[in-house]
């Protein structure tokens, strides 16, 4: 019934997670039944310093119906195909995890099946030879995935470097011109429900009070309301992924942008580089029993490639997770609700499900347990499984004789992964995931890039001779090569967008929703 419908929600805390669940509810949510709060302060700070995504923030513009290229001009994006990994391995290796496929399945079996066979007879051609996404990457080039599903170029997607800034003032006005009203404030105390222990308002310290049904709690790693106020409990993942801290220092760019994130490994943690169109953002994470902030400013500084164009800027984390996402009639999306170090580019991904599946299980006023415990469940998994893929890369590390990755390489790791990386050694069959982020080619991505070389093959491919297969996987990469080498370059593709809708908005700010459209 309607009186049974949520009718004001708050959302306390703006940057990339405020305004992208502000955002989407006021996309879904009819702004004539249901009232839209955020409260935020412009004297603290948001995290974002730049932002690496993967494919799944371009189903999110859709879902609000934005202009992929009016994004890339507001928000100073690049494309990004993939993230080369440097040093995880053996010294002086280097691979990429690409946003897609490494050839076909053939008779119903794996591809890279057959690649091991191939290089068990003594093929030394590397497994990104057969993937679209790393070959373009690695030329700097940059095409949009053909919609021939027979086309070598349709088994690719791509993502963003993007400014987080940027992108959260982008869709303030977007959220802002469907109705979502924002208060300037901080909050100084929470009231509760004496019979529900539900946050019934919250204080400014102004004195002005904003009641709400639903609270969503975007305050980043303080967990204003979900941890500070309902005391929701916090499970710490340090023991598997020990990098507790990072800092973050942008610079001038140097020379055309690159279509991919590097993580460059360091003697402690390891280093990103994400290429903007105005500059590259740069940050070293890293454990603090290992390595002082000091010592990890002064090795950032020596590293990045152009001049400094800030000071460093030192974050302090905990992995892990609450223990409920959703307690009582509060939601906590984004860092409020937990913490993955940005190795593979998930913490837009991570913020995204928590909306998509707030509006999935969207209460009625009565928050029926159902709806709390199917969006705990999912947010549970998804934190957990996206964990196990970052676990991998440290445990899989090839750094011989440096203490920090000494330990990751011989700690204990979650049963399931354990049984997954053994099932992967002995057989070379990676187990495929009905739900959760990472699938198969990302797997073997940081399988074979890390030297996790299976013991067997699938039996069934050695039917084919060895020129049999090595005369497909040639074909192969000689048609993945001429599709690369008809690509525009990547800084041209950039350019062409940004041409697109400058042609339509000659103004910058004429192409920010909510101003002069």
């Amino acid at each position: 019934m309607p009186s049974q419908r949520i009718q004001q929600v708050v959302i306390v805390g703006g940057g990339t997670a405020g305004w992208m669940t502000a955002a989407a509810l006021a996309r879904f949510l009819p702004s004539a039944i249901c009232k839209i709060t955020l409260i935020e302060s412009e004297q603290i700070g948001t995290v974002g310093v730049g932002e690496a995504t993967i494919p799944h923030i371009r189903h999110f513009n859709q879902l609000l119906g934005v202009d992929e290229n009016e994004f890339i001009r507001a928000t100073q994006a690049t494309y990004k195909l993939g993230i080369q990994f440097s040093g995880w391995g053996y010294p002086g290796t280097s691979y990429i995890h690409p946003f897609g496929l490494y050839g076909h399945d053939i008779s119903g079996i794996d591809f890279h099946h057959y690649w091991l066979r191939l290089r068990s007879l003594g093929d030394e051609a590397p497994l990104e030879n057969y993937s679209i996404a790393a070959v373009a990457a690695l030329a700097k080039k940059f095409a949009y995935p053909d919609a021939n599903p027979d086309s070598p170029r349709s088994d690719f997607g791509y993502a963003f470097h993007l400014d987080a800034s940027l992108y959260a003032q982008f869709l303030r006005c977007y959220a802002v011109q469907k109705g979502v009203v924002r208060i300037e404030g901080k909050i100084d105390q929470v009231q509760f429900s004496s019979t529900t222990g539900f946050i019934e308002t919250v204080m400014l310290e102004s004195g002005e009070q904003l009641a709400g049904q639903l609270f969503i709690d975007c305050s980043g790693f303080r967990g204003l309301l979900i941890e500070g106020a309902l005391k929701t409990g916090y499970e710490d993942w340090r023991h598997w992924l020990p990098c507790d801290r990072a800092v973050a220092m942008p610079c001038e760019r140097t020379g055309d942008p690159l279509p991919y994130t590097r993580a460059i490994a360091q003697k402690v943690g390891w280093q990103w580089r994400i290429p903007l169109q105005h500059r590259t953002g740069n940050g070293h994470v890293y454990c603090s029993d290992h390595l002082s902030d000091d010592e990890a400013a002064y090795q950032l500084r020596h590293q990045i490639d152009g001049e400094a164009t800030g000071e460093p800027n030192f974050l302090r984390f905990v992995t892990g997770r609450r223990k409920r996402s959703w307690n009582k009639n509060c939601v906590a999306i984004g860092l409020a609700s937990g913490f993955l170090e940005p190795l593979e580019s998930t913490s837009i991904y991570l913020i995204q499900v928590g909306i998509l599946k707030l509006l999935e299980n969207f209460p009625d006023a009565d928050f029926a347990d159902v709806d709390r415990t199917e969006f705990n469940r999912h947010i549970d998994l998804e934190y957990r499984r996206v964990r196990d893929f970052l676990i991998l890369h440290y445990k899989a590390n090839a750094r011989m004789g440096e203490p920090f990755w000494d330990a990751c390489r011989t700690m204990a790791i979650p049963e399931e992964l354990e049984r997954k990386i053994n099932l992967f050694r002995e057989s070379a069959h990676i187990e495929h995931y009905q739900q959760g982020l990472f699938m198969t080619p990302s797997w073997l991505a940081v399988y074979i890039g890390q030297g996790v070389i299976p013991d067997a093959y699938d039996a069934r491919v050695a039917r084919h001779t060895r020129e049999t297969i090595a005369a497909y996987l040639e074909k192969l990469h000689q048609g993945i090569r001429v599709d690369v080498d008809a690509m525009p370059s990547h800084n041209t593709a950039i350019q062409h967008a940004i041409n697109a809708i400058s042609a339509r908005y000659p103004e910058a700010s004429m192409s920010l929703y909510g101003l002069q459209r």
